[in-house]
């Protein structure tokens, strides 16, 4: 996920003026094409648009227009491939951590 706004370096928490805002991104799954990518916004999910696939394993990009209001808010994106495997909320636990590909999650404070 690309997030709009201005990063803060230590915190990462972006900021925004109030209006119209795009969160865009790319997407990608090993088992297939991506179907479907949906943006949350405080937890409320949204279909995102996908542009046309380049490739059935290629990288897929998608945006969604929203229109950011002013107060802290909590941006995340998650994509389901062709398979109907989706990214997890949370990260499965194993030894070494490998294979974490868990819903990112970003603060956001609309000013």
């Amino acid at each position: 996920m690309i997030p709009p706004g201005i990063p803060d370096f230590f915190t990462r928490r972006r900021f925004v003026e109030p209006g119209p805002a795009v969160i865009a991104g790319r997407a990608w799954s090993g088992d297939g094409s991506v179907a479907r990518v949906e943006v949350g916004v405080d937890g409320a999910w949204t279909d995102a648009r996908l542009d046309p696939p380049a490739g059935e394993f290629a990288w897929r990009r998608w945006s969604l227009a929203s229109d950011a209001e002013q107060g802290e808010h909590e941006l995340t994106c998650r994509a389901t491939d062709a398979s109907r495997a989706m990214q997890p909320l949370e990260p499965p636990r194993n030894y070494q951590g490998m294979g974490n590909n868990l819903v990112r999650r970003v603060d956001v404070t609309v000013c």
